[in-house]
């Protein structure tokens, strides 16, 4: 998900502290050949440690694929995650990754398809009224063209990989609603929040159809939002891309355990 200029001319004082934890690694699931598909919330923006051969793909050594893969000791581990990857991108160019001896698949996607760079910059830039407007109109399109496009990348996985078990991860809300927090009013952010929920829910709803396993990981981002005083998402920041998305911290304590627990359950069924 990408952000241009404007954006962070507009919210250059908004800033997150954000700090650096451990987490202990798992169990072995030795066997499992696990690849990594998706958007820029799963290769890593905003976390930082980037792979130089990844380019704009902005693919991290702290992202929650790479923390689960050094966890577990699996057979082989594709990380083909990219920025501004849409479900359309996804299955034309990360879906090589795939085969029928995998394993293990965990996606997010739909964000970029909705417009969540644009729909993000017009809540910063503009009114609140342009700001709702904008949302109401992402909505509209999750509820009635994302399903479709969901369906039809989730079937193309299923396809490539018959066997996999395919863990689909959501996104977080952006922000706890406080009394005081520099930046957007609460009415925007409370909007926004609105948006991560339908869009949730669609993606929620598309997983089950396929058969796949659903992981929120709002429950893991909970008290962690943006104005929380604990965040594990970055506000505006420099580069710009890497604005509202997950820090390294965030992905280590929430997207890895949301996937560790997902992907436990979904391999025990395997077996």
């Amino acid at each position: 998900m990408r952000f241009t200029r404007p954006c962070l001319a507009a919210l250059g004082a908004v800033s997150i502290a954000a700090t650096s934890l451990l987490c202990s690694g798992s169990a072995s699931a030795a066997g499992t050949n696990y690849v990594a598909l998706g958007d820029s919330y799963s290769s890593g923006t905003g976390a930082g440690s980037y792979d130089p051969a990844s380019g704009s793909c902005n693919r991290s050594a702290n992202a929650y694929p790479n923390l689960w893969a050094a966890a577990h000791a699996t057979d082989s581990f594709k990380f083909v995650a990219c920025s501004g990857a849409t479900t359309t991108t996804v299955a034309s160019g990360q879906l090589g990754a795939l085969s029928s001896s995998t394993t293990l698949v965990s996606v997010t996607a739909g964000g970029n398809d909705a417009g969540f760079a644009d729909v993000m910059e017009t809540c910063v830039l503009y009114s609140t009224s342009t700001c709702q407007s904008r949302v109401a109109e992402a909505q509209t399109y999750m509820r009635d063209t994302l399903p479709g496009r969901l369906d039809s990348l989730y079937a193309k996985i299923r396809a490539k990989s018959p066997s996999a078990r395919v863990v689909v991860l959501g996104y977080p809300h952006l922000y706890k609603i406080v009394s005081v927090c520099v930046g957007l009013s609460n009415t925007k952010r409370t909007a926004l929040n609105a948006a991560a929920d339908t869009l949730d829910s669609v993606t929620a709803s598309a997983a089950g159809r396929a058969g796949f396993t659903w992981s929120d990981v709002r429950d893991e981002f909970a008290g962690h939002e943006l104005c929380s005083g604990d965040d594990w998402l970055n506000a505006v920041t420099i580069p710009i891309e890497s604005s509202y998305h997950p820090t390294a911290l965030g992905h280590r304590l929430g997207y890895l355990p949301a996937l560790t627990g997902s992907a436990s359950l979904a391999l025990q069924k395997q077996t």
